[in-house]
C-alpha cells in the first residue's frame, strides 16, 4: 500500500519546509531564541554554527519529502528521494532531540517521539 509512505512523506515535507523556512526566513529570531534556550548548557557557544546546519538538514528533507511523495504518487517504485527524505528528517529530529535534553526541555524532547516513529515508519514501509 503506497498511501501510507506518500502521507508519511506530505508530513515531513510540510512539517520540515515549513520549520526550515521559519529558521531561514526569521533568521536572527530564531538564533535569539536559540541562544537563551540553551544559554545554561556547553551547546551555547555552537549555536551560531548548529543552527544554519539544522536548517540545511530540515530544508533537504522537507524537499525530498516533497518529491519523493510526487514520485511515489505517479509511481510507486520510485522510492530513492523518500528514502533520503525520511533519513534527513530522521537526522534532523534526532539533532532536536538532543538539543532539547541537553537544555533539559524534557517536554519539548517528548514531542519529537512521534514524529520520530512515523520517520522510521515511513523509512520501513518503503523498504518492504
Amino acid at each position: 500500500m503506497i498511501f501510507l509512505p506518500i502521507a508519511c512523506c506530505v508530513l515531513f515535507a510540510i512539517t520540515f519546509l515549513q520549520s526550515g523556512l521559519d529558521k531561514a526566513f526569521n533568521y536572527q529570531g530564531n538564533l535569539d531564541w536559540l541562544k537563551s534556550h540553551f544559554g545554561q548548557s556547553f551547546l551555547a557557544p555552537t549555536v551560531p554554527v548548529l543552527l544554519p546546519v539544522l536548517t540545511l538538514f530540515e530544508l533537504a528533507a522537507g524537499a525530498l519529502c516533497a518529491i519523493g511523495a510526487v514520485q511515489l504518487f505517479l509511481d510507486g517504485t520510485q522510492v530513492e528521494l523518500a528514502k533520503w527524505g525520511f533519513l534527513l528528517s530522521i537526522a534532523s529530529l534526532l539533532m532536536l532531540f538532543f538539543g532539547q535534553r541537553v537544555a533539559k526541555d524534557y517536554a519539548g524532547a517528548a514531542t519529537l517521539v512521534p514524529y520520530f516513529v512515523a520517520a522510521v515508519l515511513g523509512a520501513m514501509l518503503l523498504n518492504h
